[in-house]
């Protein structure tokens, strides 16, 4: 794993280092494109005479606007090989170094959340992630470099911020109850190479020492349809917990409309210290399933088998699975980018079985106005009802309800600063409470953010 990570590391910033050095470039815009040779962009000149055509470099892979499948995989504008549908908008600020394409991908939220109930919090907060993404022509294919961070583990905190109903990893020994964990410092570090193998398939190779494997729809840190909520589902334990892993190594084959990938990855979730890089045997498998019918659609199905995830039942595997199908619409001033997802999640060692639901959508219009909903109905466990306290001697973790999260918000921009979309909104949460959780939660209780939102963009593609 070592050796893993000194290369993967080498090869992420030699690159970024040495076009740093450089001065020049220009950044994207809707009247300025950069343009390279041999890559077709909007605005972008042909190949010259003798030059060698964009399909035998592979430089017809690389593309701001995809027009095909295999484009989009090879923007990698989400975590992991994560796809989400060909027109979804991409938020971003590129630039050009030499031969290099350069880009820069954040979402920043700064919020106050207020909760209801005897079990509800209040906090001052922000969740956060930034990916600087290097990408350059190699062959036939296309090498890129990513990274992706966060500050949460110091403007969240070590421990969690508030969320009703929330349940997943530990602070301090203990489970976490009613709160997200904030993400690691580190998110992904990650290789990845596209080899393009005729007009219409594609072989595709991701290394990570920190990563995402192929479970799963976009994370939702991702998402399109998420995109505007500055919290974490419930389901995230079912759905896309995976997306910050150890050692992962995946390869992925994309023949037009279809992908089939497999990965391999160490099963344990980040521990409680969010500021390191950790290590771990290759011990879990995965593989998905992914369909782009067409430009507006994604579905995929992915199984997983997952060593050990939880720290505090280190003998227990699990089985995931997930089925998902992501819509995004584009029309005129905006779009309306939607996700159905199911996540499915039973021990190996006694069987308790987890699933949660999840339908979620982000509609812009206008340009600079958001509006979204996510609904939601999650299996929660009788470890909830214990709250933070130590786990009992032989307790076993068992489901003892569904809890329904319904929420609603809107959002503008009102953009302060050139090519930084700045938004102030708000949105509200509602729950459905079983029966068995009414003495400690009470029958109706709620919860309210109000944010700005910050997000860099070049052009309109917001």
């Amino acid at each position: 794993m070592k050796s893993l990570y000194a290369g993967v590391l080498l090869l992420l910033f030699f690159p970024v280092l040495s076009v740093a050095r450089q001065s020049g470039g220009q950044q994207a815009g809707p009247q300025a494109s950069p343009c390279m040779a041999g890559m077709r962009m909007p605005g972008c000149p042909e190949p010259a005479a003798g030059e060698s055509a964009p399909s035998e470099q592979g430089g017809d892979l690389m593309t701001m606007q995809p027009e095909n499948f295999l484009q989009a995989i090879v923007s990698h504008t989400t975590s992991g090989t994560d796809a989400e549908p060909i027109s979804t908008p991409a938020p971003m600020l590129m630039t050009m170094r030499r031969h290099w394409t350069l880009m820069f991908h954040a979402n920043v939220f700064v919020l106050d959340e207020q909760q209801s109930s005897p079990r509800g919090g209040d906090k001052f907060f922000s969740t956060n992630w930034f990916m600087p993404m290097a990408q350059h022509k190699l062959g036939r294919g296309v090498f890129t470099a990513r990274t992706m961070l966060s500050l949460e583990p110091a403007t969240v905190g070590e421990e969690r911020y508030p969320l009703l109903f929330e349940q997943g990893e530990t602070a301090y020994g203990v489970p976490i109850a009613d709160g997200q964990h904030p993400h690691n410092l580190f998110m992904e570090i990650a290789a990845l190479y596209d080899l393009k193998l005729g007009e219409r398939a594609l072989l595709s190779f991701y290394a990570a020492p920190v990563g995402d494997p192929a479970i799963g729809p976009a994370a939702y840190p991702h998402r399109a349809s998420a995109f505007e909520d500055p919290v974490a589902p419930l389901g995230h334990h079912q759905e896309d917990s995976t997306h910050i892993s150890d050692d992962v190594v995946t390869l992925g084959l994309t023949y037009r409309v279809a992908r089939i990938e497999a990965s391999g990855f160490h099963g344990r979730e980040p521990g409680e210290n969010r500021w390191i890089i950790q290590q771990g045997s290759i011990d879990s498998w995965s593989t998905r399933l992914t369909i782009e019918p067409g430009r507006n659609w994604s579905g995929q199905y992915s199984y997983a088998r997952i060593a050990s995830p939880e720290a505090l039942f280190p003998a227990e595997d699990q089985e995931r699975m997930t089925a998902s199908i992501l819509y995004n619409r584009p029309f005129h001033d905006g779009n309306w980018a939607s996700t159905i997802l199911w996540g499915h999640t039973r021990s190996l060692e006694d069987d308790a079985i987890f699933d949660s639901y999840l339908l979620e959508s982000t509609v812009r219009f206008r340009t600079r106005n958001y509006a979204w909903t996510r609904i939601e109905n999650a299996e929660r466990s009788n470890e909830l009802i214990l709250g933070e306290d130590p786990l009992p001697p032989g307790f076993v973790e068992q489901p003892i309800g569904r809890v329904q999260a319904y929420t609603l918000g809107y959002d503008r921009d009102v953009d302060l600063l050139p090519h930084l979309g700045s938004a102030v909104g708000a949105q509200v949460t509602t729950y459905g409470v079983p029966d068995v959780l009414h003495p400690i939660y009470g029958s109706h209780p709620a919860g309210i953010a109000v944010f700005i939102r910050l997000r860099p963009y070049s052009g309109e593609q917001r």
